[in-house]
């Protein structure tokens, strides 16, 4: 695998930034071609997978950090995507409180319209249903948004952007309240993704953008949420920049736990009503703090990412000589990034379990460790226990209390192997 070096590595000026075209010249950290993190394999295959390179630069104009690659959405998001919401216990809570809270905080009643922009398989708007609130879903992926329509959640089979949004607004879906959580990375044009929302807004109309905070992911060395599914890595200073240039403004931004710190970003119209709240100058100065401002808060993933690699290499190394045994849990794009960053392979971990019926029974891509159901572990009595999707640690290790029965121990590698 090849890295940047400790600070960040100049590149051929041969990319332009999504957001304002400005050539980027620096690269935040590289961890070389890598699958597509969610094209799980058939249990059989014996083929070539196609790579991609897999490198992350900085704009120095905006601070936009993105993806060097350019991938089509429709090679990442096919018809049969991988990934269902609904099989996370803590992430269905989070999503009931955030529907409660938005209820609440704007007054939203039967006369309102809520929209979510890559609502997966129904997991949040069907609170508002269950409320009596109307709502669309809009979700490009067809096996999650057939689950949705199967739940009571109306949902429109497409990608979002200025396009689909004059039509859903020409359909009569202008909303009151628009909901995107964990999607404005997913998306190669972010600008015309944001436009979609100021055109499909109502005039006082509020959205709340959801995602992993890049502050987090610099400091807490969380370079394997860095995977072809995600086009950019956010920033508020970034957020601010691009919101703008598509004709919306930001008002509120809450600190979330999720995905290992997240930003809930509320922004409206720009000449809607909604006054600036305290939680904006918040964060604003956590960044700048942190020199995200500028240039210099862009240092030091790359050697952390590389002794994080160093650390679970020497754990497998110890556990083979040892004569124990490794799983993992979680078989999500997170783990697979990591996995194919430290060329691991079944040779080392015996097998992933997931709670993912549409993930069992296939190979991790790359590595090519087989998906199993949770309750395969019991079966195989492993040793330790690899929890990949390290930010839902507790709630996975509650799951697992089983292991404790053979004396079954759980490891985090993230920011450095952990064995708890």
């Amino acid at each position: 695998m090849t890295t940047a070096s400790p600070a960040i590595a100049n590149a051929e000026a041969s990319h332009s930034c999504r957001a304002c075209g400005s050539a980027l010249k620096n690269t935040l950290i590289d961890l070389g071609e890598q699958p597509i993190a969610n094209a799980f394999l058939p249990a059989d295959f014996s083929g070539e997978e196609r790579r991609f390179p897999l490198a992350v630069m900085v704009c120095e104009e905006c601070l936009l950090v993105q993806a060097a690659h350019s991938i089509s959405a429709d090679a990442i998001f096919d018809a049969d995507y991988a990934y269902f919401s609904s099989y996370s216990d803590s992430w269905l809570e989070h999503a009931r409180l955030y529907s409660a809270s938005m209820i609440d905080r704007f007054a939203l009643d039967t006369s309102s319209k809520v929209v979510e922009v890559a609502s997966n398989d129904g997991y949040l708007l069907r609170n508002f249903v269950e409320a009596g609130i109307p709502a669309l879903g809009v979700e490009p992926t067809a096996n999650t948004a057939q689950a949705a329509i199967e739940r009571g959640v109306p949902t429109h089979i497409d990608f979002f952007g200025s396009e689909t949004a004059r039509l859903l607004a020409s359909q009569g879906h202008s909303a009151d309240l628009m909901a995107a959580n964990n999607v404005l990375a997913h998306v190669p044009d972010i600008i015309d993704f944001l436009t979609g929302f100021a055109l499909l807004l109502k005039p006082e109309g509020v959205v709340t953008f959801e995602f992993p905070h890049l502050y987090n992911l610099i400091r807490l060395c969380q370079f394997d949420t860095i995977y072809h599914e995600h086009f950019s890595y956010l920033s508020l200073v970034a957020v601010e920049k691009a919101i703008e240039r598509a004709g919306l403004r930001v008002f509120d931004v809450e600190q979330l736990p999720t995905h290992g710190g997240s930003l809930r970003v509320f922004a409206c119209r720009r000449q809607a009503h909604h006054a600036e709240c305290a939680g904006v100058e918040v964060v604003r100065k956590i960044e700048r703090d942190a020199g995200m401002h500028d240039m210099s808060g862009y240092q030091g993933l790359a050697p952390a990412a590389e002794h994080c690699r160093e650390t679970f290499l020497e754990f497998l190394e110890r556990a083979k000589s040892e004569g124990a045994t490794v799983a993992a849990y979680g078989a999500a794009a997170k783990g697979n990034t990591f996995l194919n960053y430290c060329g691991v392979s079944k040779a080392d971990i015996a097998c992933v379990a997931d709670r993912s019926a549409a993930k069992q029974g296939k190979l991790l891509p790359g590595s090519h460790i087989p998906v199993v159901a949770p309750q395969e572990l019991k079966s195989q009595r492993p040793d330790f226990i690899v929890i990949l999707p390290w930010n839902l640690r507790t709630e996975i290790m509650s799951d697992l209390a089983f292991a404790r029965d053979w004396g079954g121990r759980f490891v985090i590698a993230i920011p450095e192997t952990e064995i708890l």
